[in-house]
């Protein structure tokens, strides 16, 4: 795998729960990095996500003010930061990059993809 996550697991509504992605072949300086979430009947969504290279950004409105993509580049390794949870935010999470993405980062095509980590929201 060129992108491995861990974390994830059970956490209260209104609780904090980071997830990382360390990526083993690719150097994250270079690409676009982004979280996205998958819910039963749902499509994937693209929560947050930036890159260093062109500076763009972009949230989720339904993550935003919660929600934090925080990349550490020293070691190739991006972090969701997510704060004041809910049962909503109970979902699959993907990390994923993409190199030379020129689109909007939370609806464009990414390349490489973690395995996926199960987060759930509940009391």
């Amino acid at each position: 795998l060129e992108l491995v996550q861990s974390g994830g697991g059970l956490v209260q509504p209104g609780g904090s729960l980071s997830l990382s992605c360390v990526a083993s072949t690719l150097d994250l300086q270079y690409y676009t990095l982004a979280w996205f979430r998958q819910t039963p009947g749902k499509a994937r969504e693209g929560l947050v996500c930036g890159s260093q290279w062109n500076g763009a950004s972009g949230t989720a409105d339904s993550v935003k003010g919660r929600f934090t993509l925080a990349p550490d580049l020293a070691k190739n390794t991006m972090y969701l930061v997510m704060d004041k949870v809910t049962p909503e935010d109970t979902g699959i999470y993907y990390c994923a990059a993409q190199f030379n993405l020129k689109v909007d980062c939370l609806t464009g095509t990414y390349d490489h993809w973690g395995q996926g980590t199960q987060v759930s929201v509940s009391s």
